[in-house]
């Protein structure tokens, strides 16, 4: 019997065993940490290497690099060795998308009242 349209377009809510609801906790792990999100930030406008993020962030190089390491092993990032130098960009702009999704919720959920706006 071949699939209707409508069976195509259903976005019913599926229940996901127990190894992928594991996968996807592990992804949101990696979004737990500000300087993470500070990392992406930066990468989001042109690639950096390590040096750069360390003078552009206000942290330790050993930080950086613990921190760029788990965005790679993620697989948000990719990175180029150049000389000895190595080159950090963004591989998976979904992590935009997600923190597009937050800091639409976050501005929903501010009161009136307060100044700040979230926007990546």
């Amino acid at each position: 019997m071949p699939k209707s349209k409508n069976a195509t377009l259903d976005r019913s809510p599926r229940k996901l065993n127990s190894s992928a609801l594991d996968k996807i906790a592990e992804l949101f792990r990696v979004f737990g940490e500000a300087t993470r999100l500070a990392i992406l930030q930066e990468l989001r406008g042109a690639p950096h290497s390590v040096s750069e993020l360390v003078d552009k962030l206000d942290t330790s190089q050993a930080n950086i690099s613990k921190q760029l390491k788990m965005l790679y092993d993620a697989g948000l990032l990719s990175r180029e060795k150049r000389g000895t130098m190595v080159i950090y960009s963004v591989s998976d702009p979904v992590c935009f998308d997600l923190c597009e999704i937050v800091c639409d919720k976050l501005n929903r959920d501010r009161a009136v009242d307060q100044e700040i706006q979230f926007m990546i």
